[in-house]
């Protein structure tokens, strides 16, 4: 390993003798020590071994002049410098009933969920973290108003005046428009719902009934509508696919003329926040929801006439719940204790996931109650009554307390000298000499006593990049869980990565020493925040000082970890499946708040992604002129574009697409003059790709210098229904 990225300090050279000088000294001792050898030729076969001792010894000396790998990573050591684990990837996973059911149910924690398995690959299982509540919602009140508000302030309550209470989820009476009678944008309905439990991730089915209408004069597949959820600080959006609304925009008509009746109630399937909590608008408190009426499409003409219901109910017939990739070991034996300082055990399915509450060893001594121990980083603070332990993540391995022993010797002399320094009448007769000899035992932590068995709780085993599954590839229960029906990833498994490598500790050494765990420069939040994400986070970016920006605030651009296979494949990566999902935010927030100064705040942000699609023309040489060499080149130059315009693996060094810096013509220009067997180019063409709202859109003209922004990186991913693959054709020459 070379160690190029330290500081070149000067160093002293031990011993500066060459290969010549020592051949000329031994040469020189020759007279001395064998007079009768007079032949000092080249070819003399003494001269020959001479040459050789000379050689073996300039070795020694090159050696004795450096410092070994072995060595800078006993230092590595010393610093308290650990390989970091796999980290676990984490997705959300959708449980649906199979029924609805009569009072609140609750999914337990760890449900295990998996991939299915095939001969080539073995499935991936994901763990919940968390217990799940799908809770009872009572419907309270329907709202309408007039104009769409962040905050609603004007507010009537114009349609369940008139109606009657069903149950506590239902309600029904006459036929009410919901927007005005002449629909325009931003006209909005609320419902306000209510519960004894939290609602946090349910699946909420809404089912509105209807008369038969008349056709309303939208596309009813391109509805011009919106549900929304306050999850506390912002309007989110909730409905998943169009197809999960079946009112199809509340387009009755159509419903009817494919032989439903919507007098029989027709169902809209709402995904609710992780966090939808209770609040307050003007007198109304509970949990809200919200469908705005949005721009019509260019061929529509907008509502003839205003959609009207006669019922409206409510009920949970699911919930999403956060999970991590990972296998659960429960109840594991590790041995029995011999009664020994330091004693080691093995667990049998490393590496070892981030311990939770939950995951502990017990210690049954013969004859008493079990004793609960607790996991430390490090024994420097462990007395010999603490009962404490280490864990290797990466190895498995288990380690109890060790007993250290010093000279006494050492503690003798600092005793004397200090009573030396301030003499006492008692203290006259104390000699230097009279010193005990024996030795001074330390115990750091408490020792299993002899025969005790030792046994591991629980503790989770997997992580690594194998654990970033597509969307909906989770979908197996490996125990039935009742009143489930299925379950599902709606999302991309984010934040897997694998075990921290030695060259990668190494080079993490000097930012270490540098910020000495604590967050004050900019350099600092950005490697200490990469620290708090344990692999999951690939690039950190603080951004620099705003007039805007509160004073004291820091802000932070993440990019987290993702596999990059997808770019291998030709596919590239999307910049969904960048986003910063709220556990890992709360993984750095947590660790960095240990670390930074008083009154600093830190505010966590995605970078402003921007797609680009490339089109271009190439000419071939004539020897690659044939159909199986086109194929090869043009899959070799889709992968290199997907590669150079990516967060992760972009940019012209490869470390990922600087932040902030615009992408030219010439770049791809460069870029496909590296390709083997081009000969010319043709046009090249750069078409933006931006999100508007929750939708990406492709610009229809290009663009010569496409700008991320200060806080941009350029993306590129393949899309057929976006249009966003890169296209290169060869020119017919």
């Amino acid at each position: 390993m070379e160690f190029d990225f330290l500081p070149k300090l000067p160093s002293s050279n031990l011993d500066d003798r060459t290969f010549d000088d020592l051949v000329e000294e031994c040469i020189m001792r020759i007279p001395r020590y064998c007079p009768e050898w007079t032949d000092h030729n080249l070819s003399d076969p003494g001269i020959t071994l001479v040459e050789l001792f000379a050689w073996l010894t300039d070795q020694m000396l090159l050696r004795f002049n450096q410092v070994p790998r072995k060595n800078y990573v006993a230092f590595l050591e010393l610093l308290g410098i650990r390989l970091q684990p796999p980290a676990p990837a984490r997705t959300d996973l959708t449980f649906y009933l199979s029924s609805d059911l009569p009072e609140t149910y609750t999914i337990p924690e760890g449900i295990e969920v998996s991939t299915v398995r095939t001969q080539t690959t073995e499935a991936i299982t994901f763990s919940t973290d968390s217990p799940l509540i799908i809770a009872k919602p009572r419907l309270q009140h329907v709202l309408t108003a007039l104009s769409v508000e962040e905050i609603p302030q004007s507010l009537r309550e114009r349609i369940t005046n008139t109606w009657n209470r069903q149950s506590d989820a239902f309600w029904e009476g006459s036929e009410q428009p919901i927007f005005e009678e002449e629909p325009s944008v931003g006209n909005c309905f609320y419902l306000v719902i209510n519960s004894d439990d939290p609602l946090n991730g349910n699946v909420l089915e809404i089912t509105i009934q209807a008369a038969s209408a008349t056709p309303t004069g939208i596309n009813p597949n391109q509805p011009p509508r919106s549900w929304e959820a306050w999850d506390g600080e912002k309007w989110q959006s909730v409905l998943l696919k169009e197809v999960d609304d079946k009112t199809r925009g509340f387009s009755f008509y159509e419903i009817a003329q494919q032989g439903s009746n919507p007098e029989q109630g027709t169902e809209i399937r709402l995904h609710l926040p992780q966090n939808w909590p209770v609040t307050n608008f003007i007198s109304y408190r509970g949990r809200w929801i919200r469908c705005v009426l949005t721009q019509f499409g260019t061929n529509d003409s907008g509502y003839n006439r205003p959609p009207r219901i006669a019922g409206l109910g409510v009920r949970a017939v699911g919930g999403t719940v956060r999970a991590s990739q990972s296998n659960l070991i429960e109840d594991e034996r590790l041995g029995l204790s011999n009664g020994k300082p330091g004693q080691i055990f093995q667990l049998q399915q490393p590496p070892i996931l981030e311990r939770r509450e939950k995951e502990y060893i017990i210690v049954i001594p013969p004859g008493s109650l079990p004793q609960k121990w607790q996991e430390v980083r490090d024994f420097a603070d462990s007395t010999s009554e603490s009962f404490h332990y280490i864990i290797d993540s990466i190895s498995g391995t288990v380690q109890f307390g060790p007993l250290i022993r010093e000279p006494s010797q050492l503690k003798s002399q600092t005793e004397v000298r200090s009573r030396i320094q301030q003499p006492r009448p008692e203290d006259t007769f104390i000699q230097v000499n009279d010193i005990d000899k024996s030795t001074l035992e330390h115990q750091y932590g408490a020792i299993p006593a002899r025969g005790a068995e030792i046994r591991m709780v629980s503790y989770r085993t997997g992580g690594g990049r194998q654990g970033n599954v597509q969307i909906h590839s989770l979908q197996f229960l490996k125990s039935a869980v009742p009143y489930v029906a299925s379950v599902i990833n709606h999302k991309g498994a984010i934040n897997g990565a694998d075990a921290e490598s030695l060259e990668q500790a190494v080079i993490k050494a000097p930012q270490i020493l540098r910020s000495r765990d604590r967050a004050v420069t900019v350099e600092d939040f950005e490697v200490l925040a990469q620290q708090a994400g344990q692999g999951a986070i690939a690039r950190v970016r603080c951004l620099p000082a705003d007039a805007n920006r509160q004073a004291g605030t820091v802000s932070l651009l993440i990019v987290p970890n993702y596999n990059t296979d997808a770019i291998a494949q030709g596919q590239g990566l999307s910049p969904d499946r960048f986003d910063l999902s709220p556990a890992l935010q709360e993984q750095v927030l947590r660790y960095l708040d240990e670390r930074r100064l008083l009154g600093v705040q830190v505010q966590l942000q995605q970078p402003e992604y921007i797609g680009v699609c490339v089109q271009s023309e190439i000419g071939l040489e004539p020897a690659y002129d044939n159909p199986l060499a086109r194929e090869e080149i043009l899959r070799a130059i889709r992968i290199s574009l997907y590669k150079f315009l990516n967060p992760l693996t972009g940019g012209i060094e490869g470390k990922g697409w600087v932040f902030g810096r615009p992408l030219y013509e010439s770049d791809i220009v460069a870029l496909l003059q590296q390709a083997p067997g081009v000969r010319y180019l043709g046009p090249v063409l750069l078409f933006p790709i931006r999100k508007q709202g929750d939708i990406w859109r492709r610009q229809p003209s290009p663009e010569r210098v496409i700008d991320p922004g200060v806080q941009g990186l350029i993306c590129s991913w393949a899309d057929n229904n976006l249009r966003s693959n890169h296209v290169v054709n060869i020119l017919n020459r």
